[in-house]
């Protein structure tokens, strides 16, 4: 059996593509606590939550040369090209040395260890070869590429560096890509084995009609025969791109729907069971603190059916226009005929219904988590997850690579 360790975790996307492959995980490790919980969920109990600088290599599994494989993607912020402030000052910039602690101590046969694109640029390359001649004074053959994880079947285009190293006298070895681009010039003499990327409407075009379970008892849905989790996402985009067309006061709704319900045998405990919500029909009965909220048009019209109020309101609440759009990095539109751009672990891109963001569950699929996988935590904390992990099946794949070199000798 060919064992691994995982260090920086996550919610466990490198650690399910070499499980995938075939390897075992003896020991993983992580400091936050819902992607500890997740990972826990889905993979094993065999993490650890806790920050790696405090865990002794003693308190680790596994004796000197008794590992298969280390991985790890350890933290990017520092590196990262969206981060214009980036330097070696950055305490995160060092934490690979972590990693490169427990492989000096483990003696694996071989590392795989996973970055931003930006730290081939960092100090103008110095941060990059700083890295490889560490792990290479350790007694390693280090090698590194750029890879597109849409060249490899993801449904998105992430660049990341990968690198691997060994220290058993093999070539380390990346997988081939298996698709490019679709046009007039795919299927070339060098590349006519490629096939076509896959487009986010071939990966989750299946969802898009499907109502989010934001505030819904429900924890899973089955579309198309598969059973869905996590499908809740961020609609805070519904006032930009496709809102309201006339300006309306919440109070004045609020005063409105009280008096009707004030007329009907509809409690707002009644109400929010009708729509299968937990609270959000509580909120359309106040306006305390501004927290009270206007329903959406669906949702007016099935309460128009309960309660039978009048037509006074019909026209401010429910027509909507499209809005101008700003093309701003946290507002753009997700891509629908070609691979997605690269999954973040913020808010994620406008989906092309442009009423809301693509959903956890969304993201997760253009991620290649499987659809049994499930995420634990608030919106944030699972988009932060997702967004943070490394594609499972890109992963997958150089693992497949490694098992062959490890099974070969």
């Amino acid at each position: 059996m060919l064992n691994i360790i995982s260090l920086f975790s996550g919610a466990g996307g490198m650690d399910l593509g070499f499980k995938n492959a075939g390897f075992n995980i003896i020991w993983a490790n992580d400091f936050e606590k819902d992607a500890v919980k997740t990972y826990e969920r889905n993979i094993g109990d065999h993490i650890v939550l806790g920050d790696i600088t405090k865990i002794k290599s003693d308190n680790i599994p596994g004796n000197s040369g008794e590992i298969d494989v280390i991985i790890g993607g350890f933290p990017c912020q520092g590196f990262s090209v969206a981060n214009t402030k980036r330097s070696m000052k950055d305490s995160r910039n060092f934490l690979y040395l972590e990693l490169l602690r427990v492989i000096k101590e483990k003696q694996p046969k071989f590392f795989v260890a996973e970055n931003v694109k930006g730290l081939i640029s960092m100090k103008q390359g110095k941060v990059l070869d700083m890295i490889l001649n560490d792990f290479r004074k350790i007694g390693y053959t280090v090698d590194y590429q750029l890879l597109n994880a849409a060249d490899y079947g993801v449904p998105q285009s992430r660049e990341r560096v990968i690198i691997i190293g060994n220290r058993i006298g093999v070539p380390n070895i990346f997988p081939d890509k298996t698709h490019g681009v679709y046009n007039d010039n795919l299927f070339t003499d060098t590349n006519k084995e490629l096939l076509p990327h896959i487009t986010v409407k071939d990966s989750i075009g299946f969802l898009s009609d499907v109502e989010l379970f934001n505030g819904k008892l429900i924890d899973h849905v089955v579309v198309d025969g598969r059973k869905i989790y996590n499908h809740v996402a961020s609609t805070k985009v519904e006032d930009t791109f496709w809102g309201r067309k006339y300006e309306v006061d919440q109070a004045d709704i609020c005063d409105y729907l009280k008096y009707w319900r004030s007329k009907s045998d509809w409690s707002v405990k009644k109400i929010d069971e009708h729509f299968g919500y937990r609270h959000t029909a509580g909120h359309w009965f106040r306006k305390d603190n501004d927290s009270g909220s206007i329903p959406k048009p669906s949702d007016w019209w099935e309460l128009k059916k309960l309660l039978n109020f009048d037509d006074k309101f019909d026209k401010e609440v429910t027509t909507y226009i499209e809005k101008p759009i700003l093309y701003e990095q946290s507002l753009r539109i997700t891509n629908w005929d070609r691979p997605s751009d690269t999954i973040t672990a913020t808010s994620p891109e406008i989906h092309v219904n442009k009423k809301r963001r693509l959903s956890a569950r969304e993201c997760a699929i253009l991620q290649t988590f499987p659809d049994d996988f499930i995420f634990e935590g608030s919106l944030n904390s699972l988009y932060r997850q997702i967004g943070n992990a490394v594609p499972v099946l890109l992963a997958e794949k150089i693992a497949s690579e490694i098992k062959k070199c490890l099974t070969s000798q």
